[in-house]
């Protein structure tokens, strides 16, 4: 009895190990495991493009997925506002980039922004295979994050595009030469660098303040600016580092705009060459 007891107890444990394997074999394969998918929060749809939204060191970013990536999977990141003259990236989209994107909004290019951008930055390229040197694209206040994290980190630039960029907060938004400034966004910037007005103005870690750095690594940058703009006249950002990138031995072209709208007092216009910079981005990305 006690030998057929043992037989039976073995036969329905061979049933149960088999049953059990058949279950396993009907589970999908990547049952239980990180799919690769999921490294993004949510989807959403841009200009007619799938966004990605996730979260890099806890401030909000996305990127813009084109239909075919090229070949080196290059990229664009754009610094603020990146609803403003979004058709170059659209048509940068369409040859094969992916446009980046992190809110950093409310620190003017301080330390903290430059903390998240290098967060952004390695999760791109050694966790989704980002090319290592992407082009730059700052807007507006954009420029302070575009050219203080090259000056950090000149070898991982591939070229830089601004569009009537800030260049020097002393210029805005403190509006201490001939813009018109913006008195709350002063405050703001103070505090976010946390410096009194006296500091701020002796402050010499600018845009303007990293000319060397761009020329020493030759650093290909083009700029788009009105010539009537009130907020960030060109006069006291732009053309002074055309100017001083001219002293170093450094070609910096400027597509200038005659005439920003009157609303934006100047700050704002219909982009007249959008392929040229497309080319130019192209030619020194891809």
């Amino acid at each position: 009895m006690d030998d057929c007891q043992e037989d039976c107890d073995m036969t329905t444990s061979f049933s149960s190990l088999r049953s059990s394997l058949l279950v396993l074999l009907a589970l999908p394969i990547f049952a239980g495991a990180a799919t690769a998918d999921d490294w993004f929060e949510k989807k959403s749809e841009w200009h007619g493009f799938e966004r990605l939204h996730f979260t890099v060191a806890e401030r909000s970013a996305y990127v813009v997925v084109p239909k075919e990536t090229a070949v080196g999977k290059p990229w664009v990141w754009r610094a603020r506002f990146p609803d403003y003259h979004f058709e170059m990236d659209v048509a940068l989209l369409n040859h094969g980039f992916h446009v980046a994107y992190v809110d950093v909004g409310g620190m003017f290019g301080n330390s903290r922004a430059m903390r998240i951008g290098d967060h952004l930055y390695s999760f791109l390229t050694k966790e989704r295979d980002f090319a290592a040197r992407p082009a730059l694209e700052g807007v507006s206040r954009g420029g302070l994050f575009v050219y203080n994290w090259t000056a950090r980190h000149p070898e991982s630039v591939a070229c830089i595009y601004c569009d009537t960029p800030v260049l020097d907060f002393k210029s805005w938004p403190a509006g201490k030469g001939n813009g018109i400034g913006s008195a709350g966004a002063w405050k703001q910037c103070l505090a976010a660098y946390a410096m009194t007005e006296e500091q701020a103005l002796k402050f010499s870690s600018n845009p303007l303040d990293h000319v060397a750095i761009i020329a020493e690594n030759e650093i290909p940058v083009l700029h788009i600016v009105s010539e009537n703009d009130e907020v960030v006249p060109p006069a006291e950002n732009t053309y002074l580092l055309q100017a001083s990138l001219k002293d170093l031995g450094h070609h910096m072209p400027v597509i200038s705009v005659p005439l920003g709208t009157e609303k934006s007092h100047g700050h704002h216009f219909t982009h007249p060459e959008q392929d040229r910079v497309v080319q130019f981005i192209r030619l020194h990305v891809e």
